[in-house]
């Protein structure tokens, strides 16, 4: 057995909170080594593995935040209009040699740079323009010295950093790091996680369903979720209920060079759930008890040594129940092994629709539907049944209702947490 600290499994086989659970894991991960250049274009949900360090000023020059008339704003006065004499137009792109005298003004354009001797820029709609353009007329009190103008250097400076390790790339850091002239960028490698079902009365797509059986839907759903996070699926399939194939499928994870091995499905105490009792003969079994529903049947440990730990993440195997516990545990425990900072989830409230039935000791996620409610903020009602086998509840909802462990009954209209799946898939 692996020695990777101390276990919160207590003697007894007590239940853990969803909060403790989640403590624990992110006690004993440490991020994957190993990282990689790749183009820009490649970049998108990969994660920093190195600062960016901006190599200019953005903008590179003071520059003009509107279309308009460029100034000396001490020129401006409190109780008195300001006529100016317009001698020029700056377009963006042009390094202008163009010096603003006392008295005058230069059309310029969004982006031009600023041209010396001004400082101000008066938008078109606040100013009246004279005699054809050669004139313009400033009311006062329509704008203060210095408005209008983008200084250089204001939105990052140079040989300072743009954006830090650590960072999961989303589309705007693609173009901050574009406005930067930066080209290809250092990542860290990505995760790779093995994953397969386990079940004697699953059967696999293209195969005639048997008496008794259902499809393998769990792979398909986990798969898609590791893909939205951006992870290399090293899919092993499915593994019957015995504990030579289980071993077989883990070894064949160690083989592969997984970083973590995914499963669903035989992680209860039934006669034929085999999983936890592999893990704990082939490594450690950290927790398999959760005070939650769905999905109290969750194990977490870890298979190997302390050099390069294999973690397994071993969901249940109603569909639902796995996607849950899946985004409760699995989602955030992933993201920081790949070496991203991890980010506190956006939590939304909405006032539920109905009363809820519910004791303390344990959280619930329920399937919902959140919408804008009459009058403002949000109301949140269920998709109905909320079996842990029912999946297609878990495809009508755009969000979890989540009722936390000391959390009693919820009456109609109280104010309840939500996690949208916006946030999470």
């Amino acid at each position: 057995m692996s020695d990777l600290g101390p276990s919160p499994l207590a003697a007894n086989d007590e239940k853990l909170s969803v909060a403790q659970a989640r403590a624990a894991i992110a006690a004993r991960l440490q991020p994957i080594a190993g990282d990689e250049e790749v183009p820009l274009v490649q970049a998108l949900g990969r994660v920093l593995a190195a600062d960016v360090i901006s190599p200019i000023d953005v903008p590179a020059h003071d520059n003009s935040a509107v279309d308009g008339y460029a100034f000396d704003g001490a020129a401006l006065r409190a109780d008195a209009a300001l006529e100016l004499r317009a001698a020029g137009t700056v377009m963006a792109g042009d390094a202008s040699p163009i010096t603003v005298q006392p008295g005058h003004c230069v059309r310029i354009m969004t982006g031009a740079v600023m041209p010396a001797g001004a400082d101000t820029v008066v938008p078109l709609e606040l100013c009246q323009v004279l005699n054809e353009g050669a004139q313009v007329r400033i009311e006062p009190r329509v704008l203060k010295p210095g408005e209008n103008r983008r200084r250089r250097g204001e939105d990052l400076k140079r040989d300072h950093p743009a954006l830090r390790s650590g960072r999961l790339l989303r589309p705007a850091d693609l173009g901050l790091i574009a406005s930067l002239g930066i080209e290809q960028v250092r990542v860290k490698r990505r995760l790779r996680v093995a994953l397969f079902s386990t079940g004697n009365e699953i059967c696999t797509l293209g195969e005639a369903l048997r008496p008794g059986c259902v499809y393998d839907s769990n792979r398909f759903s986990l798969m898609g979720a590791l893909q939205r996070l951006g992870m290399e699926v090293v899919d092993l399939g499915l593994v019957r209920d015995d504990p030579q194939a289980l071993q077989a499928a883990l070894q064949q994870a160690s083989v592969q060079q997984a970083d973590a091995v995914l499963t669903s499905g035989g992680v209860s105490a039934g006669d034929a759930d085999y999983t936890r009792d592999v893990l704990a003969q082939l490594g450690e079994v950290a927790f398999w008890k959760i005070a939650m529903r769905p999905g109290r049947p969750f194990a977490f440990g870890a298979l190997g040594g302390t050099d390069k730990p294999l973690w397994m993440f071993a969901l249940p195997g109603n569909p639902v129940a796995a996607l849950v516990t899946f985004y409760v545990f699995a989602r955030d425990a992933l993201i920081a092994l790949a070496g991203a900072t991890p980010e506190p989830l956006p939590v939304l409230q909405a006032r539920c629709a109905t009363a809820i039935r519910k004791r303390p000791g344990r959280t619930e996620f329920q399937r919902a539907i959140v919408a804008p409610a009459v009058g403002g903020g949000f109301e949140v009602r269920l998709t109905g049944s909320q079996g842990a086998g029912i999946l297609r509840s878990m495809s009508e909802a755009n969000a979890l209702l989540v009722l936390g462990h000391e959390q009693g009954s919820v009456a109609a209209g109280e104010l309840v947490d939500v996690w949208l799946f916006d946030g999470l898939v």
